[in-house]
């Protein structure tokens, strides 16, 4: 029999796997495509391509012509969840995850109400039905709130409201996204981990899974996050939580095939942010880091194949760190700032014997040049000047000289550190940031925006963009900085060995 298999532009690893393990069990496979650079590189590892949008017409069109055995929507990321719904009630046989389970996750206002019915923890929430609903829930719980849609890709229209003024606005771009089905608003918590658990199972019963920890702190977009494989920050307690209330969801929406849940953890307390019924973006990175093709499991679970559980990520005696490559440079104005929608353009993960070895390849990897000589300090908040002050003196002690720009600069003087005040771009005062990145004296920037402040173009974004535009490495994540220091400290280039992804055991 045949296998037809969904694809869409941001998963093609996972769909070309499923289609190369298909064909190793002598299956004859089909696959919908859409990406040209996929088709480029992998048109001959299927039986039969067809290049078409991943619309329910085409797909409808392709499954009466091949009559295939059945259908696998989970590979192909958000737009085959989309059309899962469509397509189940037109007859096609889905394999896999029922596509009720999918509307079920997908819908934002029905998951919500199932983890409350399960008694899982999530952030307080309300389904929107009009503005003066929403500015009556958020004075309740208090700003900042989280505006959600349903079924998006990519966290589009997701936005994080600071205050009342911009809440009508947001609230308008996420319900033209998604018009037929609910937008949910829900509290926002701040200083909050970000932890993520990538799964296979059978017949609702976990087979495997990865619990994946961000270095950001929850607001920014898993596709942007950098991530780190075993957690290095996590508590234990946290993690047996997060596996077991993955095994509670799983087993509620019956799940046979991939699915991924994004947790927030504050104070050994964690709660559900959402869950996807699909392979997800990490999904090459905990299959490659761990060694166990997550892949290969989910196809064995659909096809309703005998699995045994296999090891534990916590087992590995090295650590994965993904870091995420963009592309601000080619897009003219664009503040290279981090949040709940996703910017990055492609990811690098490397292997190492502790974090900061991993994380030094990753961000090397993805074209950071680490500073020999200078660095600029623009860190917005009072908080973040209080938390990054540790990193601020290491970078004093490595011997590297400190620019940065008023009250960063008088906050670091009055604490002991030496450093060389700069005019911001916009002022017409020397010395200037702008002449200090053209004419190359700066060597890397680390330029936090602060959370309570949104402007749009402020002085903060004229410099970070002009880093951009001269191609100076740039940092905007508070956490991503503190580790960056941290691993600068500890290792030079001569402690990153180039090693093979099989020496690592």
């Amino acid at each position: 029999g045949s296998y037809s298999i969904g694809s869409s532009v941001e998963f093609d690893w996972c769909c070309v796997s499923a289609v190369v393990y298909l064909t190793k069990m002598g299956f004859e496979t089909i696959m919908v495509n859409y990406n040209p650079e996929t088709v480029s590189t992998d048109y001959d590892i299927c039986d039969r391509l067809y290049f078409e949008e991943l619309s329910f017409e085409r797909v409808l069109d392709i499954y009466k012509r091949e009559k295939p055995r059945g259908v696998i929507l989970s590979m192909g990321g958000q737009i085959p969840n989309n059309i899962a719904l469509k397509c189940f009630k037109a007859g096609m046989r889905i394999l896999g995850t029922s596509p009720e389970s999918i509307d079920m996750a997908e819908n934002r206002f029905k998951f919500s109400r199932l983890l409350d019915k399960l008694g899982i923890d999530q952030p307080e929430w309300n389904e929107l039905r009009s503005v003066q609903e929403a500015e009556a829930f958020a004075k309740t719980v208090g700003y900042p709130v989280l505006v959600r849609p349903s079924y998006v890709l990519s966290g589009a229209a997701m936005t994080v409201v600071l205050d009342e003024r911009d809440l009508d606005k947001y609230l308008k771009k996420a319900s033209r996204v998604s018009p037929e089905y609910p937008v949910v608003i829900s509290k926002f918590i701040l200083n909050a981990k970000e932890i993520e658990m990538d799964a296979v199972a059978k017949n609702g019963e976990i087979i495997a899974s990865a619990v994946v920890e961000h270095v950001e702190n929850a607001g920014v977009h898993s596709g942007d996050a950098t991530m780190v494989l075993p957690p290095q920050k996590t508590y234990i307690e946290t993690m047996r939580k997060i596996r077991e209330t993955g095994k509670k969801i799983a087993a509620a929406l019956a799940i046979s095939g991939p699915f991924n849940i994004q947790f927030i953890a504050k104070d050994n307390e964690i709660k559900v942010i959402e869950c996807n019924l699909r392979a997800s973006r990490s999904f090459p990175f905990v299959s490659k880091v761990s060694k166990v093709n997550f892949i290969e499991l989910a196809v064995e679970a659909m096809l309703g194949r005998p699995l045994k559980n296999k090891k534990s990520t916590l087992d590995l005696n090295y650590v994965g760190v993904k870091a995420p490559q963009f592309s601000f440079s080619r897009l003219k104005g664009a503040d290279p700032t981090l949040g709940v929608e996703m910017a990055s353009t492609g990811e690098v993960a490397c292997l190492g014997e502790d974090v900061y070895e991993a994380f030094l390849k990753s961000i090397l990897s993805a074209g950071f040049v680490l500073p020999k000589k200078s660095i600029l300090l623009s860190i917005g908040s009072r908080a973040d000047k209080h938390k990054f002050l540790e990193s601020a003196e290491c970078l004093h002690k490595m011997g590297l000289e400190i620019f940065a720009t008023e009250q960063t600069s008088a906050f670091l003087k009055n604490r002991g550190i030496e450093n060389t005040r700069l005019y911001k771009v916009h002022e017409k005062k020397t010395p200037n940031i702008k002449d200090f990145i053209t004419e190359r004296k700066i060597d890397f920037v680390i330029s936090v925006p602060d959370p309570e402040k949104k402007a749009a173009f402020d002085s903060d974004y004229l410099l970070r963009r002009t880093a951009v535009d001269f191609s100076i490495p740039l940092l905007t994540n508070l956490q991503v900085a503190e580790l960056f220091v941290q691993a600068l400290a500890l290792k030079t280039i001569d402690d990153l060995p180039i090693k093979h992804w099989a020496e690592y055991e």
